[in-house]
């Protein structure tokens, strides 16, 4: 099973803070979990599509083409402000 965390605006905007997903030979990296996500719905579809948003793998920054596998956690969050 591939956790899914979503944190700040992300979390807001999706009603949702994590939820389970089966992994499968469609969702192989970051990006195609991505696309799995948006269809669930065009408020996912809006939320997934943001030039924005930002993944991590177990908790490290990592680019839409890596490689995700069975137990990983995969967390979407928008960039972090600060000042």
């Amino acid at each position: 099973m591939i956790n899914v965390l979503f944190f700040a605006q992300v979390r807001e905007l999706l009603g949702c803070s994590k939820l389970s997903v089966e992994p499968s030979a469609e969702i192989h990296n970051a990006d195609t979990l991505r696309e799995h996500l948006a269809r669930k719905n065009d408020k996912w579809a809006k939320v997934m599509a943001s030039d924005k948003l930002l993944v991590a793998i177990n908790q490290e920054l990592c680019p839409w083409d890596m490689v995700i596998s069975d137990g990983d956690e995969i967390a979407f969050f928008p960039p972090v402000t600060g000042g």
